[in-house]
């Protein structure tokens, strides 16, 4: 299977796009408490159609070596109070901050949300150094997606006012009993 990676960026908050605001109760929360079960089940459920496979077989240990990590923080979607997507970012050398994972859980596709989703992600990646007083402030926020993740990633990071710096093509074999 080709498989196409980009890589997009942005290098000043004044680039943000806002997304849509959504209707009703929806709020992003920091997970301050680390949790491998949580970050397990929003892994696996958000990547479950996309062939995240890269941490399918990690241990609790692993998980919670993740999510203790302080460079890493967990940020969930809520709708109404219930989980309906959640963002990973991680703080790297030289104020750079990574969207590790992006996502919505499957029954809050088409909604609208994932842009105000990407939104206030960006804006928690923006003010991290603020934030968190033992971090740089930061200088880039950066993330890649592939032509394996949903029909609309793509074009939601480029309405963010992110662009594209990096492309890439190759072949990959096709996971087994992965997806859904």
């Amino acid at each position: 299977m080709t498989i196409t990676t980009w890589y997009l960026e942005t290098t000043d908050p004044a680039e943000l796009r806002p997304g849509r605001e959504p209707e009703g109760a929806v709020t992003l929360v920091r997970a301050e408490v680390p949790s491998p079960e949580l970050s397990r089940f929003l892994y696996t459920t958000v990547g479950g159609d996309y062939q995240w496979i890269d941490r399918a077989r990690w241990s609790t240990d692993e998980w919670r070596a993740r999510v203790a990590d302080p460079n890493v923080e967990t940020w969930v979607l809520y709708d109404r109070g219930t989980p309906a997507g959640y963002a990973e970012l991680e703080s790297q050398p030289g104020g750079e901050v990574e969207v590790v994972y992006f996502g919505l859980l499957p029954g809050f596709l088409g909604r609208g949300l994932g842009g105000h989703m990407l939104t206030e992600a960006l804006r928690r990646a923006w003010d991290l150094g603020a934030r968190r007083p033992d971090r740089e402030a930061t200088r880039r926020v950066w993330l890649h997606t592939c032509s394996l993740d949903g029909d609309h990633a793509l074009d939601n990071y480029r309405a963010r006012g992110l662009r594209l710096y990096r492309e890439t093509t190759e072949e990959q074999p096709v996971a087994e009993g992965v997806g859904g």
